[in-house]
């Protein structure tokens, strides 16, 4: 039997009525992406997330882990907090639900740690399932450079949270597509007992739908050298699984950053998101 959440704990006002979502059977684990910008605002990247389903009746969970470590040194945090997610809930399986890097960061907990029993799916949005060339822009950039932005973030994501170096250089090569492509995917493929699902997101040039200003110059770089895009992740290489279309937002939206006037409702999505899920367990 799966613990409900505490409403009086965390419950937030809604301006607007809503209509339910139903509860899931398994409890909803939400995983951030690369970096830390959300988290200038609020407790994490999709912590409102959580909370918006918590008051739905879902049993959701936003965790942390460190923002600029590698896959490998993120996946082990992520497992403690998958972890603490079993213990709390008392559930033997769960959703997944992860955002940009969370997505590879997800594939590689069910097969390092083997997991295909506890992890019931994979869903993923806008994550670079194929790489991305915004990361070898990166690094294409002059050493100095390099260096130099790596030294000051690493600095940042090591007072923001205490954990495994971060290694800012090292997670924007496991970004590239060569790596992606050539590595991590052979090394990393689907386990026949979850299911795959993936979401891509679209904004800026070739769409009409707004994009975050300060994605603009990496939108039309990743545009010329991979097609439509969010400003992080192309079209093309989000896809994975079940593909389940397109986001009409870009890689900011998704997560509620707005900087631009956009329709995009992210919580909304999410709902949505999960309520598919509901209908997934139902057809097991």
């Amino acid at each position: 039997m799966v613990a409900q959440p505490t409403l009086e704990r965390f419950f937030q006002i809604d301006p607007f009525p809503q209509p339910p979502v139903a509860p899931t059977r398994y409890p909803v684990v939400l995983m951030h992406g690369f970096g830390m910008l959300a988290s200038i605002s609020r407790p994490g990247h999709l912590h409102d997330v959580a909370m918006d389903l918590r008051k739905r009746g879902i049993l959701a969970f936003a965790p942390n882990v460190s923002p600029y470590a590698t896959i490998e040194e993120r996946s082990r945090m992520w497992r403690e907090r998958l972890q603490r997610v079993q213990e709390e809930s008392q559930a033997d399986r769960m959703h997944l639900i992860a955002h940009s890097m969370g997505g590879l960061d997800a594939r590689y907990l069910v097969r390092a740690f083997n997991l295909h029993r506890t992890i019931a799916s994979v869903t993923t949005v806008a994550t670079p399932h194929r790489g991305t060339a915004v990361a070898e822009f990166i690094l294409e950039q002059p050493q100095r450079v390099q260096s130099w932005l790596a030294d000051l973030v690493n600095r940042v994501g090591e007072v923001a949270m205490a954990g495994p170096k971060q290694d800012v250089t090292e997670a924007v090569r496991q970004l590239t597509p060569s790596y992606v492509q050539q590595t991590f995917n052979p090394e990393v493929p689907n386990h026949s007992a979850v299911s795959y699902r993936s979401y891509a997101g679209r904004a800026g040039r070739g769409t009409d739908v707004p994009i975050n200003p300060f994605l603009r110059p990496l939108n039309q770089v990743l545009y010329e050298r991979e097609g439509v895009n969010d400003g992080y992740v192309s079209v093309r290489n989000a896809r994975w699984g079940t593909y389940q279309g397109l986001v009409d937002a870009d890689h900011t939206h998704q997560i509620g950053i707005r900087l631009t006037n956009s329709s995009f409702d992210h919580l909304a999505f999410y709902r949505r998101l999960v309520d598919d899920l509901r209908q997934l367990e139902h057809e097991a």
